[in-house]
């Protein structure tokens, strides 16, 4: 399976008997599946078959559908309502005797509503039938289209989000070898401020403060997290070569990366860790954008 985008387009084209349509769909980002189609009048029962065979293929993603058709070679005639007309004509018959008027006009007449009817050519079942199969087959073939697009956006993505997590772990590893996480710093960085304290008062007790040290350098050290962020990085690279519909997963995995990076950024005490552990935090702010648009 292959990652897939949520966004896409995709138009196909057909032909039955008298008519000729079309099909244009269009994918957006969306939390899960919503097919929204618009269909002309007398073709509503594509809507059913529609969203059965979007949810077959497709996990998430709002899918706008438009269906346009057109009747070809297919003379409408006009008809007279001749019984409009005729009370039209009687009622300007009595009005005439009653006030001082002009006679309507036969344009005039006629361009009154409901006297002229547009008579569509009346639809043959079979044709009708055979048009409506063959939208279905251009549905799927839209839609085959629009699947082949979200997956090429898909592999992209992918492409990128390998790239992030080589920058998270390249930075990982930065923040791991970071000179101020060595015992000898943390230890010389601990004793000058036990010194400081020492110099400027009498009561503090310097074993009791060796012991408050030790458990500081213990609770800042980084260590968890960063082996956190690793299998962090593992998963995310499986589950990008697995593929399939694992937006959501991902997701997920993006917050599990920015709460590790902001807990190393908080235990830091050191700038050249700071300035990593926010180097970190951007790159996965950037995962967790492009992660956003993976079905």
């Amino acid at each position: 399976m292959v990652l897939s985008s949520m966004t896409g387009f995709a138009r196909s084209h057909g032909a039955s008997g008298p008519y000729t349509f079309e099909w244009e769909l269009k994918s957006v980002n969306a939390k899960g599946l919503d097919l929204r189609v618009r269909l002309p009048p007398g073709w509503d029962e594509l809507e059913a078959f529609a969203k059965k065979r979007a949810t077959e293929v497709l996990s998430r993603g709002t899918v706008y559908a438009n269906f346009n058709v057109k009747r070809v070679n297919a003379l409408s005639t006009v008809r007279v309502n001749e019984d409009v007309l005729a009370s039209i004509v009687r009622v300007a018959g009595a009005l005439a005797s009653k006030i001082d008027a002009v006679a309507p006009s036969i344009d005039g007449l006629l361009s009154i509503k409901g006297v002229i009817e547009v008579v569509e050519p009346e639809s043959d079942e079979a044709e009708d039938n055979a048009a409506k199969a063959a939208a279905a087959a251009a549905f799927d073939q839209a839609l085959a289209h629009l699947i082949d697009m979200r997956g090429r956006e898909g592999a992209t993505l992918g492409q990128i989000l390998l790239q992030r997590m080589d920058e998270i772990e390249r930075l990982a590893k930065k923040a791991e070898a970071a000179p101020g996480r060595k015992p000898d710093a943390v230890k010389a960085r601990l004793a000058e401020q036990i010194a400081a304290l020492l110099e400027t008062s009498d009561r503090f007790d310097p074993d009791r403060l060796n012991q408050e040290a030790v458990l500081i350098a213990a609770k800042a050290d980084i260590r968890e997290e960063l082996d956190r962020i690793a299998s962090h990085v593992a998963q995310a690279r499986e589950m990008i070569a697995k593929g399939g519909p694992v937006g959501r997963r991902l997701d997920f995995l993006a917050q599990e990366f920015n709460r590790e990076v902001n807990t190393c950024c908080s235990k830091s005490n050191d700038i050249e860790l700071t300035n990593t552990g926010l180097g970190m935090k951007n790159v996965v702010e950037q995962f967790r954008e492009q992660v956003q648009n993976l079905e």
